[in-house]
C-alpha cells in the first residue's frame, strides 16, 4: 500500500481526549481510533442518519474496546443526579484531570455558531471547576476553553444522545499491561470482523442499515435534497469517515493485514471523495461514488477473515 498517512485537524474526539488522559504512554490517536473498532463499517440508523461507523457500534463501546486492547483501566460514574454529578467531578478534579462525555456539543457555547441542543455527542477533558465556570481542553480545537457551569450542566446531561446515561465521567486511567500498539490492533481484528460481519435484515423502511445495503440506501436518500443530512455529512461524519478508515488501513498495514489494509484504504479515497460533490451540490457524482464503496465491505470481511486464518 503506497499511501500518505493524514495529520491534520478533525473530529476525533473521544481517541484525542483519551491521549490526553493516557499522557506520555499514549498511542498516537490513528491507532486509539482503530482499536476502539469504529472503521470496520458502516450503518445508517432508522434507515436516515449514516456514519461511517459499523451497526451497532457507538462510542462508548469503542472506548471501553480500547481501554482493554491496550492494557488500560479506568474508573467510570455515571447516572448521578446533577448536584452529585457535580459534586464528584469536583472532587476528583482535586487528585487530576477528568474525561467527561458523551456531552451535547451544541451547548458548548464557546464554540462559534452554538446555540442550543443539535443532537451531536462530544467528550471533552475537564480541567477545573472554580466560581461559576468550568475549565475544559475540547480537542475540537478548544485548549483552556472555560463554559458557565449552567452550560456545561446542560451539556452534560447529555439528554439528547441515545447511547449513554447522564453525567458520565472518567477518571484513574492506569495502565495495567504494557501492550504494544501492534499487538492492540492484531488483537482488534476478531472483533473488527464481527463489526463488519454485522447484516441487519430490516423488516421495515425505517429500520437501521448496515454497510453495502447503508452505502445504496444512502445514495438514494440524496434524492430527497435533505439540507439537514447534507450537513451531517459535510460537516461530520464524511471527514471523521475518511480520516478513521486512513487511520486503520495505515494499522493495518503494519501488522501485516495487506490486502484488508489496501481495502480500507480504498474505502477512505471513496469515503474522501465524497466531501466535493456533498459540498457542491453534485449528487450524481456521491450516488456513484456511494455505490462504488457498497461492495467493499463484502470484500474487506474477507480480507479480515483470510488475515485471522493465516494468524497475522
Amino acid at each position: 500500500m503506497s499511501s500518505t498517512p493524514y495529520l491534520g485537524s478533525g473530529p476525533y474526539c473521544y481517541a484525542n481526549t483519551l491521549a490526553m488522559m493516557m499522557g506520555p504512554d499514549a498511542p498516537e490517536p490513528a491507532v486509539l481510533e482503530t482499536v476502539t473498532g469504529s472503521p470496520f463499517g458502516m450503518q445508517l440508523l432508522g434507515g436516515t442518519l449514516p456514519f461511517f461507523d459499523p451497526y451497532g457500534w457507538a462510542p462508548e463501546i469503542g472506548v471501553r474496546d480500547a481501554l482493554a486492547a491496550l492494557g488500560w483501566t479506568a474508573r467510570t460514574f455515571s447516572g448521578d443526579d446533577a448536584d452529585c454529578a457535580l459534586g464528584r467531578l469536583t472532587s476528583l478534579l482535586e487528585t487530576g484531570p477528568v474525561m467527561v462525555g458523551p456531552v451535547e456539543m451544541g451547548y458548548l457555547r464557546y464554540q462559534p455558531g452554538k446555540t442550543g441542543p443539535i443532537g451531536a455527542d462530544h467528550y471533552l477533558v475537564a480541567l477545573d471547576v472554580r466560581d461559576d465556570h468550568i475549565t475544559v481542553h475540547d480537542p475540537q480545537g478548544y485548549p483552556y476553553a472555560r463554559l458557565p457551569l449552567t452550560d456545561f450542566m446542560d451539556a452534560w446531561r447529555a439528554d439528547t444522545i441515545d447511547y449513554s446515561q447522564p453525567y458520565t465521567m472518567r477518571t484513574g486511567f492506569t495502565r495495567t499491561a504494557s501492550v504494544s500498539a501492534s499487538a492492540a490492533v492484531t488483537a482488534v481484528l476478531p472483533r473488527a470482523l464481527a463489526w463488519v460481519t454485522a447484516d441487519p435484515q430490516p423488516s421495515m423502511p425505517s429500520d437501521s442499515l448496515a454497510n453495502g445495503h447503508a452505502a445504496r440506501a444512502l445514495a438514494e436518500l440524496l434524492d430527497t435534497d435533505s439540507e439537514g443530512l447534507n450537513e451531517h455529512l459535510v460537516h461530520f461524519a464524511v471527514r471523521v469517515g475518511a480520516r478513521r478508515l486512513a487511520d486503520a488501513a495505515t494499522c493495518l498495514h503494519r501488522v501485516g493485514c495487506t490486502a484488508a489494509a489496501a481495502t480500507m484504504d480504498r474505502q477512505a479515497r471513496l469515503v474522501g471523495a465524497l466531501q466535493h460533490p456533498l459540498a457542491t451540490g453534485d449528487i450524481r457524482a456521491a450516488q456513484h461514488t456511494l455505490n462504488t464503496l457498497a461492495p467493499t465491505y463484502d470484500t474487506l470481511r474477507l480480507d479480515l477473515q483470510g488475515s485471522l486464518t493465516i494468524g497475522v
